[in-house]
């Protein structure tokens, strides 16, 4: 109640004063309300322009950067629907929020439930008979049903002859994976993607089957896993030979803690990443990658993996990968190496943030003005590339070159920047071979990206129980991350080559079963 409503006795007024006394205050205080909804937008969006451009926001992960935004964008909806409910008069119907129109993000193949409503009565209310349809309005709205579990039950009749004693005639039993086994291949395929995509340990999966009846130990589901994983290594093994064909690849490694039972603790794994990623200058192989376990980080796991393959690296600024350069290397010739200009960004921009060094800034700024012309010359071929680097970037990057000298002599090479100009100084060959190759990025966040998915599992199962279990990570997220940067359906993918594996798929046609091979109308 406002200050003059206490001190004003309403009662005195007549009931026209008083019906629009109240309107009135019912209205303060809808907007007075309505601005404190205003307020709250205006925060929460200030709130998003931080996460997308503050200082802080390149501390932050990925999945943190995601985890704001999605929490900040709740929020906003929320606010938002709450706006358009204090802005509707009491005394009419409340209009809902229009909804963004997404129906065009439909697929075409999802099955559609119709619906008719039709009205109470169809009879003209003038009296002059029934109505006649004359058209109709259609709207589609998503529906999202829990995973459906079902029973496949396979009947094979037999069949004997009355007069002779011949024999039985019977069909023979369908292929499975696993024979006399309780999973089809679409089973097993769902288990996968789950734990390998969707970051699904087994105990959780084992979890939700059981809110569905259905009590699966997660052994039994590890056991299904483990199969799989047997049967799907030659797939990898080609995919790993068809990568290493290729003239130019990218190469990183990233941890994977595993279960270590005889110290009762974990012991840091890695899964090294081998990608093939052609698509920023047109290249007609299609991207992959494959992922191979290996217990520690020794450049020698690099070489074993590289055995056969000959061209050039892109890689960030790891020691071990020195090895792959010398005469000495075993399994190919030296390997040219490019480095990556957003490692030697990182090394800048961690000066720059914590000690706002002009240095580092001047740094930052020139190596920005590389990625500008990347940007432009991005989806361009090979030769547009080259000629734009060897017209455009070549000077800027001679030009940082003598700029590095320079301040490297007036910082101390003890001092963190002094540390990174040095970083940069020692790997200055390896970052010019994009100059003169149109072919090669500017930098391995290609591989990076790929190699995200990995951490995630990380996050979500804390740990691989075993090498082994290591060594399937790295098999099955090879398959699953190769169909989805193909724009394949990893669940499908995977259904189907587990199924023609059970129909004792040739050898010879492994080829036919890459993802990139993979056509869901057969």
């Amino acid at each position: 109640m406002t200050d003059a409503a206490k001190v004003l006795d309403l009662s005195i007024l007549p009931p026209d004063y008083r019906t629009a006394f109240e309107a009135l205050q019912a209205t303060a205080a809808r907007v007075s309300e309505l601005e404190e909804i205003n307020k709250r937008l205006e925060h929460l969006v200030a709130e998003l322009n931080h996460v997308v451009h503050g200082k802080r926001s390149e501390k932050l992960s990925e999945d943190e950067r995601q985890l704001a935004f999605e929490d900040l964008q709740i929020a906003v909806a929320e606010t938002e629907e709450q706006k358009q409910d204090q802005a509707t008069d009491d005394a009419t119907p409340k209009r809902k929020r229009v909804a963004k129109r997404i129906r065009g993000n439909l697929p075409e193949d999802l099955p559609r439930i119709e619906r008719i409503i039709e009205p109470d009565s169809l009879v003209c209310p003038c009296g002059c008979g029934k109505m006649h349809k004359i058209g109709e309005d259609r709207t589609e709205r998503l529906d999202i049903l829990p995973a459906q579990l079902r029973v496949l039950v396979t009947v094979r009749p037999k069949y004997a002859c009355r007069t002779c004693t011949d024999g039985v005639t019977q069909a023979p039993a369908p292929a499975a994976l696993i024979e006399g086994g309780l999973p089809t291949e679409g089973a097993i395929a769902h288990v996968l993607v789950s734990k390998y995509a969707d970051h699904l340990p087994l105990y959780r999966q084992s979890q939700i089957l059981g809110r569905s009846g259905v009590n699966i130990h997660r052994g039994t589901l590890a056991d299904w896993v483990g199969v799989a994983a047997f049967h799907l290594r030659p797939v990898v093994d080609r995919l790993a030979e068809n990568l290493k064909t290729s003239t130019k690849l990218f190469m990183d490694e990233t941890t994977a803690p595993v279960l270590d039972p005889g110290r009762g603790r974990t012991k840091t794994g890695y899964l090294w990443a081998l990608a093939r990623d052609d698509r920023g200058w047109g290249g007609a192989d299609p991207p992959g990658v494959v992922f191979t376990y290996a217990p520690g980080r020794a450049g020698e796991n690099a070489e074993k993996i590289l055995h056969g393959f000959d061209g050039t690296l892109q890689i960030d600024g790891y020691q071990g990968y020195n090895r792959l350069t010398r005469p000495s290397r075993k399994g190919g010739d030296p390997i040219r190496v490019a480095y990556c200009w957003a490692h030697a960004r990182r090394k800048l921009k961690e000066v720059f943030d914590r000690d706002g060094s002009e240095i580092a800034a001047e740094g930052l700024r020139r190596i920005a003005e590389f990625y500008h012309i990347e940007g432009e010359i991005r989806d361009m071929g090979p030769g547009q590339r080259l000629s734009a680097r060897q017209t455009r970037t070549v000077p800027l990057v001679s030009a940082f070159g003598d700029w590095l000298q320079k301040k490297r002599l007036r910082v101390s090479a003890k001092s963190r920047l002094g540390e990174k100009l040095a970083y940069i100084h020692r790997h200055w060959d390896g970052l010019q071979t994009f100059l003169n190759d149109g072919r090669v990025e500017i930098d391995s966040n290609s591989v990076e990206n790929m190699i995200r998915p990995i951490a995630l599992n990380r996050k979500n199962a804390l740990f691989a129980g075993h090498d082994e279990g290591g060594k399937a990570w790295g098999r099955i997220a090879s398959l699953i991350e190769t169909a989805k940067i193909n724009g394949v359906e990893p669940f499908a993918y995977l259904k189907a080559t587990l199924e023609a594996i059970a129909r004792g798929h040739p050898q010879n046609r492994i080829d036919e079963l890459l993802p990139w091979n993979f056509n869901p109308s057969t």
